[in-house]
This record gives structure tokens, C-alpha cells and sequence, in this order.
């Protein structure tokens, strides 16, 4: 299939899959004609790949699931490897919010203080 066929396989962008496989995460053939090719197993390997990312996982965190990319990531026990990984991202990502949460209460303090009161909290 080409890599138009394989984005709309799987709600992926091309430009998505291009960088999938320059991350080395999937991989295709060359046609005569300079096309790329993928085969079926691309399709299960993409959505599992976007399953991963919107988990809160980044391409180089995906690296760590490549042996298992091609089956049902999900319902695969993990291993202690893809374990660590998770629970690392997961200590980033409580981070980032804990410092966008003390952001945003600080520039809706300043806001109540500049604006006498008039600014409603934000939800």
C-alpha cells in the first residue's frame, strides 16, 4: 500500500509517517516509480504507534515497544523495560502540570489583582 493509503488506514498524517520512519519506527520498499510501499502489518504497527503517543509517549519512548508493535499493544503484558518508560514519562508529564497549574494561578492571581476583581476564575 502506498503512504497515502496507509495514512488514511489508520488516521495518520503522511507527513506523520514520514517522520515515523526516519524515527526508524516503521519502514517501506521503494516501487520503480520512487513511491514507498508498505505492507498490511504497517497498519497495526501505525495505530499502535499513535496508541502509544497519545498515552503521552514520545517517538524515542515508542522505541522501547518495537517488538511488540505489530500485535495488540494494549492487551500485551508489559515488560519491565516498557514499565520503567511509562512510569518516567508519567513522572514528566506530573511535572509539566504541576508547573503549568502554579502558572496559571499566578497569572490569574495577577489578573484579580490588576483587573479589582473583575476577572472571573478560569475553569
Amino acid at each position: 500500500m502506498r503512504i497515502g493509503e496507509l495514512a488514511r488506514a489508520t488516521g495518520a498524517t503522511v507527513r506523520a509517517l514520514r517522520h515515523y520512519e526516519q524515527a526508524g519506527l516503521i519502514s517501506s520498499e521503494r516501487a520503480s516509480n520512487g513511491y514507498r510501499v508498505y505492507d498490511e502489518r504497517a497498519v497495526a504497527r501505525v495505530r499502535n504507534i499513535r496508541h502509544l503517543l497519545a498515552a503521552g509517549l514520545t517517538l524515542e519512548d515508542v522505541r522501547v515497544f518495537l517488538p511488540c508493535l505489530d500485535g495488540d499493544v494494549a492487551a500485551a503484558p508489559p515488560s519491565d523495560r516498557g514499565l520503567r518508560v511509562a512510569q518516567e514519562r508519567l513522572t514528566v508529564l506530573n511535572r509539566r502540570i504541576a508547573a503549568q497549574t502554579e502558572a496559571r494561578d499566578r497569572l490569574e492571581t495577577a489578573l484579580r489583582q490588576a483587573a479589582g476583581g473583575r476577572v472571573r476564575p478560569v475553569e
